[in-house]
């Protein structure tokens, strides 16, 4: 029979990847991403925001504006990445526990869990109290579109439309790829969250069909979509899983989802949309101009603050059961030597 191998250089092979992940997940959902902290995006951004100011200036040929747009989508993410490792590696020859206090702080800064939930209750405080106004007001600064004329419905529409849209690109995506990487190494796990993360800010800074981006953001906005494109469907399986209701959940999104332009926001919103007895999309207005989304789901039940808090619920237990299978296979990854 077995005999369980105690030493800690035994151990640590399997402690540290789950503490890493599970550090992370408490991290997120106790502290978030307060606005005045540091943050690995806000770097991200200063580098995005000169090397675009420089293409822009330098190169004014859309071939060459592509290219550079091929060396800024592939560059950021491996830059970021191979900081993040190295940060977690030399961390690790300090000290073991620090690096995985500073491995696990990183990955948490790579879930927007936390943010998301604060960002709805920002609106929806205001909203309960009847101040249309403020929660307008609050809206603006979590989504593109133009909140100045929306009514209550409207604006309860664009939080979940938020909510559900984020849960993949903001909460899951980056879970995934984290749980991918924790299976060879702590620091693999953080530098492939952070690629991702810097990924999803490009995407989010120049990932526009419309000048200036279209020829600078065009690579970065086909890889995002790539990288997104299994968690997503992932993200649908495990709502639709959750909702009680699989079937019914994987036919309007095979039905609706298709219709949005976007490979990966369509599915991520219909799967919730569906899941709540929801109907999202619709006209939405971008600086003026008029868009028109197709419509994902059937509007079985109006969108209300408890729709959007019961969005949010799910993408809780959905990150709940991710962890747990994650656990479990780094578990199995790294299972305790016995002899």
């Amino acid at each position: 029979m077995p005999i369980l191998w105690c030493s800690e250089v035994a151990l640590w092979p399997a402690i540290a990847p789950v503490a890493v992940l599970l550090g992370a997940a408490i991290a997120d959902f106790c502290i978030g991403d307060p606005w005045q902290w540091p943050h690995p995006v806000q770097g991200m951004g200063w580098v995005i925001q000169r090397y675009q100011t420089w293409v822009f200036r330098h190169l004014a040929s859309p071939l060459g504006q592509r290219w550079a747009g091929v060396g800024l989508g592939l560059g950021l993410p491996l830059l970021s990445g191979a900081i993040a490792a190295g940060i977690v590696t030399l961390a690790a020859r300090i000290s073991a526990i620090a690096a995985v206090a500073i491995a696990g702080g990183m990955l948490a800064s790579c879930l927007a869990g936390r943010s998301l939930r604060d960002a709805a209750e920002d609106v929806l405080r205001p909203l309960a109290q009847g101040d249309v106004p403020t929660a307008r007001s609050q809206l603006s600064r979590y989504v593109g579109r133009d909140t100045d004329d929306l009514d209550r419905d409207e604006i309860l529409r664009a939080v979940t439309e938020t909510v559900s849209e984020n849960a993949t690109d903001g909460v899951l995506a980056p879970l995934f790829y984290g749980l991918l990487g924790l299976m060879v190494s702590p620091a693999v796990g953080v530098a492939a969250a952070i690629a991702y993360k810097a990924l999803s800010t490009l995407d989010s800074m120049v990932g526009y069909i419309a000048p200036p981006y279209t020829h600078l953001g065009w690579f970065s906005a086909k890889a995002e979509d790539c990288a997104t494109w299994l968690p997503c469907r992932l993200t649908v399986l495990t709502i639709a899983a959750l909702s009680g209701r699989l079937g019914h959940v994987l036919a309007l999104c095979r039905r609706d989802a298709k219709a949005d332009p976007s490979p990966n926001a369509g599915w991520s919103e219909c799967a919730y949309a569906a899941a709540l007895g929801v109907q999202l999309g619709g006209e939405n207005r971008y600086r003026g101009m008029v868009k028109v989304k197709p419509s994902l789901g059937d509007r079985d039940h109006p969108i209300t603050p408890d729709t959007v808090r019961h969005a949010l619920g799910l993408t809780r237990w959905a990150v709940l059961l991710w962890l747990a299978i994650g656990c479990f296979g780094l578990i199995g990854r790294y299972p305790l030597h016995c002899g």
